[in-house]
């Protein structure tokens, strides 16, 4: 009688392990996702010019996720090298910094990817990533006319381009609508 105690025993902790693993498992998975080409190709975007040592501006894209998730990682390339390029996640109402990085471009020309700590961003609120930078692309249309915003890109509606001048670490106020300079973006996987 013991001996069945002790087997219905362990069988039901197996049982008990199976089925907490087994909802672990029925979870929904997200694949993470990089809205910038999809941007690029929605914009019309296409002509690039290589601008270095043009002066320092903060600039970047205004952004809302039309899903609860979280930025993993920040992407960015540019036509020279920075060993202490500042990023620059923004809460695009109170206009204060959510967090700040530092990315080291080694290569001209190559896509640096820095895994950050995982920074979570709530569904249809607004933020902005920008970059301070003498350096950049300047992608527009090949006739320099004007996107329409908002441009969708997967979850993540983006809303405007801003820029301004300077190397403080200040919310960009001037938006501009004819071109994007970059290449800064992000990896965003939805979380619910």
């Amino acid at each position: 009688m013991k001996t069945l105690k002790t087997i219905f025993a362990i069988l039901s902790i197996a049982v008990f392990t199976v089925s907490c693993s087994n909802d672990d498992d029925n979870s929904p998975k997200f694949q993470t996702e990089n809205p910038l080409a999809a941007y690029y190709t929605q914009t019309g975007f296409t002509t690039s010019t290589n601008f270095i040592n043009s002066g320092d501006y903060e600039f970047g894209l205004v952004f809302t996720p039309t899903v609860k998730g979280k930025i993993k990682a920040i992407t960015l390339k540019l036509p020279a090298t920075n060993p202490s390029l500042r990023v620059t996640i923004w809460d695009y109402t109170t206009k204060t910094v959510l967090r700040s990085e530092t990315l080291n471009v080694a290569t001209a020309d190559v896509e640096v990817k820095k895994e950050i700590s995982e920074l979570a961003l709530e569904k249809d609120k607004k933020y902005l990533i920008s970059m301070n930078s003498n350096d950049w692309y300047k992608k527009s249309k090949a006739d320099n006319s004007a996107t329409t915003y908002p441009i969708v890109a997967g979850n993540i509606t983006f809303n405007e381009y801003r820029w301004l001048s300077g190397t403080a670490q200040t919310f960009p106020t001037t938006v501009s609508s004819t071109y994007n300079a970059g290449d800064l973006s992000f990896d965003f996987q939805q979380t619910e």
